[in-house]
């Protein structure tokens, strides 16, 4: 699948969505990571959901996914992120050998990546389309919590979702569940929630979609969206993160922290919403 001279990817966002500087990247992410308090969580973390705006906005929401693995080690990270840009194809992975952030790079798993690609030709007749120099913000944007928050180094599985399907999104869980079942691998999926709606109307919606993320039911997600109830960009990501992470044991869902961008701007007359959230399986 990946057979040409690859490169690194270069960042479109450092020094703009987050501090281009390492040693100011590394203290913002430290100081998010500081302020989160959580709640005793009811097992093991075998996923996470975490926003994706610039820091400045969710950063203080995310520090609360990232607090919860904090000084834990991972062999693979496997990002769910939604594609905002366009690209035929439905399901996409990074064509370079590794992504960059002023903290340094962060390898691919080429053999699980692979592994992922195959098996879903075989289930579903497409595959991982591997793109170059993207611009897409919801995968990078966590990538230098987990540079901090981890301990030891970790190689990335990066998917990013332009077709958010049902049937497709269930169909990349399962495969990606039997691939990673006998590894050490995190599974974080990327997303904001609703979008430039007045701040009472956001909370509605989104504690619809929070209910649902809860009871653990990436049905459910679907569902919300179909009747119009409930929005997240990354919709998908979060009920491929619920079903594979079932598939490896998991049973619950820990909502961890809430808020919107008026907590930064000011403005609750149009405002994007935040959440996150740990899914465990039982110690």
């Amino acid at each position: 699948m990946m057979t040409e001279e690859r490169t690194v990817r270069p960042s479109p966002i450092a020094g703009t969505w987050y501090p281009g500087n390492a040693i100011q990247l590394r203290n913002s992410v430290s100081a998010f990571l500081d302020a989160a308090v959580n709640p005793t969580l009811p097992g093991q973390v075998v996923g996470l959901v975490a926003p994706h705006a610039g820091y400045v906005y969710s950063g203080t929401v995310a520090g609360h996914a990232f607090k919860t693995v904090q000084g834990l080690s991972f062999e693979y990270v496997c990002l769910l992120a939604p594609m905002h840009q366009y690209y035929p194809q439905s399901l996409l992975t990074s064509a370079h050998r590794a992504y960059w952030t002023p903290l340094g790079e962060i390898p691919l798993a080429d053999e699980i990546i692979d592994q992922i690609d195959a098996r879903l030709r075989q289930k579903i007749g497409f595959g991982l389309t591997p793109i170059s120099n993207d611009y897409e913000h919801s995968l990078e944007i966590e990538l230098p919590f987990l540079q901090v928050a981890l301990s030891g180094e970790f190689t990335l599985i990066p998917i990013m979702f332009r077709d958010q399907s049902r049937q497709v999104t269930k169909a990349l869980a399962e495969v990606l569940a039997e691939v990673i079942e006998s590894t050490a691998c995190l599974l974080v999926a990327s997303s904001d929630l609703s979008h430039f709606y007045a701040q009472s109307q956001a909370e509605k919606l989104d504690s619809h979609v929070l209910k649902v993320l809860e009871a653990f039911s990436p049905e459910g997600l679907f569902d919300l969206k179909d009747r119009g109830q409930g929005q997240a960009c990354g919709l998908a990501p979060i009920a491929a993160a619920l079903w594979a992470s079932a598939q490896l044991g998991a049973t619950d869902v820990t909502l961890l922290k809430y808020n919107t961008s008026a907590a930064t701007s000011g403005d609750t007359a149009s405002v994007v919403g935040y959440g996150a959230a740990a899914i465990t399986r039982p110690f």
